[in-house]
């Protein structure tokens, strides 16, 4: 059943993403969480807090209620306010337990279902594929702030410069 599929696509892809922001920070020493890359940009700390917010509002009463709740304070997530390592990954495990804890139980037949986000009606489908779009985007800024910081010393996340044949000679092609 291809919407079976795509839930199970999904649930891959996010749990993809989660561990792809958590391999970064552990290469990084906690003043690079902190780190502004230049004036008026945002740090790995200040993206964590938007992703968490953005979670939180969007998958709390997910199917029930609008995505973009009277309590959250998007302007906010943008102002610095973690402190510690211990803060950033509490608040970025709770965004995606939130998030799991929303879209596990779903099933094919709920697909088709609608939801809010702002007022705008979408299809839960719809709804999830806006949320695999807008994470990753922050997740691949995390990730390259984390090159940028660590330069040669980054462990690569993937198929590493210059490693394409041998992970292709291990995968037998």
């Amino acid at each position: 059943m291809p919407t079976l599929h795509f839930l199970d696509s999904a649930r891959k892809e996010f749990a993809y993403y989660c561990s792809l922001g958590k391999k970064t920070f552990n290469q990084l020493p906690d003043a690079d969480l902190f780190r502004e890359p230049a004036p008026g940009s945002n740090s790995i700390a200040v993206i964590v807090q938007h992703l968490h917010g953005n979670m939180l509002s969007r998958w709390t009463d997910f199917l029930t209620t609008d995505g973009e709740k009277p309590w959250r304070d998007r302007d906010g997530e943008f102002e610095p306010r973690i402190a510690t390592r211990e803060e950033l990954l509490r608040l970025w495990d709770e965004g995606w337990e939130r998030l799991f804890a929303a879209i596990d139980p779903l099933t094919a037949d709920q697909l088709d279902r609608i939801v809010f986000i702002r007022t705008e009606p979408h299809t839960v489908e719809q709804a999830i594929t806006r949320q695999l779009a807008h994470v990753p985007y922050h997740v691949g800024q995390i990730v390259l702030l984390g090159k940028l910081f660590k330069g040669e010393g980054f462990r690569s996340l993937s198929i590493p410069k210059g490693g394409t044949a041998a992970f292709n000679a291990a995968k037998g092609l």
